[in-house]
């Protein structure tokens, strides 16, 4: 037997005309019913996978700029490339776009391998649209104008208090911030493909059905070398959700291009200032501080903070060295009474144009190096605000300040 809205009707109709008293009771009745589906439907909405609630948001637009952070890593590089896809499943235009340089070997080779259109700005009359997407940073920087944008959107894994305007998922937790936008894929149901299958009507490669979509192989390898780059192969901050993120993508990951990716050569000035590292740090207790002076590759200095934190005995291990009038820091923990990023934070808390921050694993920060040299006019730089830095270093990771 079929049932439509019509017969629905007559039959309650029909109610109505043969027992009177019947129609009120069949009013509540029905009001109940509305009521409890729209209730429902507010739920279902307002507990929809954030993939499915991020996907609207680039609907409603005809073109985005999704903007990288200063010197973008693997992890968002490929978090950008993630959501360009999911825009363009859309049709939404979409422009991927950073400041600053793209120097480290490692960030050149992914760069280099996977063939992404990146567009690098210098100012902010060159974001590409009006509405811009921020991934694995919450706050514009690095470029004139940056605290002109007011960003739709926000997707992020470290700490900060930056949101967007129609989106924000800023997931602390996570290791990666790959692992989030490969979510967002899933949530879509897009279905990772394989390099053999790329070639295929989409369709016939997909699992979810009419609404379905692929997820290319590049996009897949690029998304699980961003999770294992930033979790130092699962090994530093990696959650359940990086790894089902990673299982999610593991199908269609080329591994030709990975190990590629994985495996770049080495610049020489990184191995110089990896050993620069070791042989000239200073070990107080389970802590190591190394000074690697002057550099080039700034990209070195959170590169020798991995090789020092796995020296014997080493609980937490920070290395700086300077360039340009700055002082870059990079630290690593695996003490449980050690927040690396609250620690550099408090280090550069007092220090005018100086930021510090990060994990508990693992931080970073820049001060200005003029401060080193700063001396009243007394002609003694040892008196400057930041002289004795490295004891600095050492105070805030006993917690002295």
């Amino acid at each position: 037997m079929e049932f439509s809205g019509r017969s629905v009707a007559q039959g309650i109709q029909a109610i109505e005309h043969y027992v009177p008293e019947t129609g009120p009771f069949v009013a509540t009745i029905l009001g109940f019913v509305a009521v409890a589906v729209s209730l429902w439907l507010f739920v279902k909405w307002f507990t929809r996978p954030m993939g499915e609630r991020l996907k609207p948001v680039f609907e409603a637009r005809e073109k985005i700029a999704i903007l990288m952070h200063p010197n973008p890593d693997p992890d968002a590089m490929a978090s950008a490339m993630g959501l360009a896809h999911l825009a363009s499943t859309v049709d939404t235009d979409c422009t991927i776009q950073y400041p600053g340089q793209i120097r480290h070997q490692e960030n050149r080779v992914f760069l280099n391998v996977l063939d992404p259109e990146f567009e690098r700005i210098t100012r902010v009359d060159e974001i590409a649209a009006d509405d811009v997407v921020l991934v694995d940073h919450d706050t514009p920087r690095g470029f004139e104008g940056s605290e002109k944008i007011m960003p739709i959107a926000v997707i992020d894994h470290h700490p900060g208090n930056g949101t967007g305007l129609d989106f924000t998922d800023k997931r602390t937790e996570y290791g990666s911030c790959a692992s989030i936008v490969a979510e967002y894929l899933r949530d879509v149901g897009a279905t990772p493909i394989r390099s053999e299958d790329a070639g295929e009507d989409p369709q016939s490669v997909a699992d979810g059905g009419s609404d379905a979509t692929v997820v290319p192989p590049e996009i897949s390898t690029g998304l699980m070398y961003g999770i294992h780059s930033d979790t130092d192969r699962f090994t530093l901050g990696a959650t359940d959700a990086d790894f089902d993120s990673a299982s999610y993508l593991c199908r269609g990951v080329d591994e030709a291009l990975l190990g590629r990716i994985a495996n770049p050569e080495v610049d020489t000035e990184v191995l110089e200032i990896k050993s620069r590292a070791i042989a000239d740090r200073d070990v107080r207790g389970s802590f190591i501080v190394s000074d690697v002076g002057e550099i080039k590759n700034t990209d070195a200095i959170p590169q020798a903070a991995n090789e020092l934190i796995l020296l014997e005995g080493a609980t937490a291990a920070v290395v700086y060295g300077s360039r340009n009038d700055m002082i870059h820091v990079s630290g690593r923990s695996r003490d449980d009474r050690v927040h690396m990023g609250d620690a550099l934070a408090a280090l550069a808390a007092d220090v005018p144009e100086a930021n510090g921050g990060g994990h508990s694993r693992m931080g970073g920060g820049k001060f200005p190096a003029p401060e080193l040299a700063a001396d009243g006019g007394d002609g003694d730089p040892s008196q400057g605000p930041l002289s004795g830095f490295g004891d600095d270093v050492f105070a805030v990771l006993e917690g002295d300040m």
